[in-house]
């Protein structure tokens, strides 16, 4: 199919990227477009206008900060992927990157279209919630630091201002006893998360559970944080017995979703099955 006619404008600054969506009211980012162009084609979104963003100097790069990681909005999948920065002190996001469905797509595909679109099977989303990651924004109104826990709101939805862009997303740089995971079951053509799931785990010196983070993609219509089941694991030796156990009476997924490739319930059960998966990976890279 063909989309609806719009105007094409590329933006040499992010301010005057702001200027063109304010002038043009229905008008559209485009970074990789890999979300939006196959959305246009099926007319699901008709926008007025794109706004070109994908060749602004200053939105790349992955930088380490005092205590954080900076990586800017446009830095692509493969960058992600291929960051030494990140395999050596945040390798659950280049691992989760470099999973993310093929290398065209990875190629032109950029963190924060990625995290902006919000679509449910998206790999990041999770990953930078586990990560207890920031989204910066600017937009009319002046520049805004989001945390992710408040980013996305439902379904292809996000807290994303009109007129706003993301200029940034901002980790924290995980301490030196701490072992992650990355883990989906795939669709086989498109690569989307059925299932996915970042764990993050840190052990004290004894060997027990000080911290965790088990967070879901795929399985609800929006990033799933399953505290529940980590807050009983923290203070226990993360057996296996144990784990098994918080999962089946503490996993309790709200509205799981559903769709031709795999039923709410069958999500589920995935869930519980990459999540023990997930977590006995963290644990074994601090073992």
């Amino acid at each position: 199919m063909y989309p609806a006619k719009f105007e094409y404008y590329r933006a040499k600054d992010v301010q005057e990227a702001l200027q063109l969506m304010v002038k043009h009211s229905g008008a559209k980012l485009l970074a990789g477009g890999h979300s939006l162009l196959p959305m246009m084609k099926l007319r699901l979104t008709q926008p007025t206008a794109l706004i070109d963003i994908g060749r602004i100097s200053g939105l790349t790069g992955v930088d380490r900060g005092k205590n954080h990681i900076h990586i800017g909005s446009l830095t692509t999948h493969t960058e992600l992927a291929n960051s030494e920065l990140l395999r050596e002190i945040c390798p659950l996001l280049s691992e989760a990157a470099s999973l993310i469905a093929d290398p065209q797509v990875r190629n032109k595909g950029t963190i924060g279209g990625n995290l902006a679109h919000a679509d449910p099977g998206s790999d990041l989303p999770a990953v930078i919630l586990a990560l207890e990651g920031i989204v910066h924004t600017t937009g009319p109104n002046g520049d805004r630091q989001i945390k992710s826990a408040d980013f996305f709101l439902d379904l292809l939805t996000t807290d994303l201002h009109p007129n706003e862009l993301i200029t940034k997303i901002r980790v924290p740089i995980p301490s030196a006893e701490t072992g992650c995971s990355y883990l989906k079951f795939e669709h086989p053509a498109s690569g989307y998360s059925i299932c996915g799931v970042a764990a993050i785990v840190k052990l004290a010196s004894n060997g027990t559970c000080q911290n965790a983070n088990l967070c879901f993609n795929g399985i609800s219509a929006t990033p799933y944080r399953a505290e529940a089941v980590t807050k009983v694991l923290i203070g226990t030796k993360l057996e296996n017995a144990t784990i098994d156990n918080a999962f089946d009476r503490h996993l309790n997924i709200p509205e799981p979703i559903g769709d031709i490739y795999a039923s709410p319930k069958y999500r589920v059960e995935m869930a519980k099955v990459y999540g023990r998966r997930a977590l006995n990976s963290a644990k074994q890279q601090v073992d």
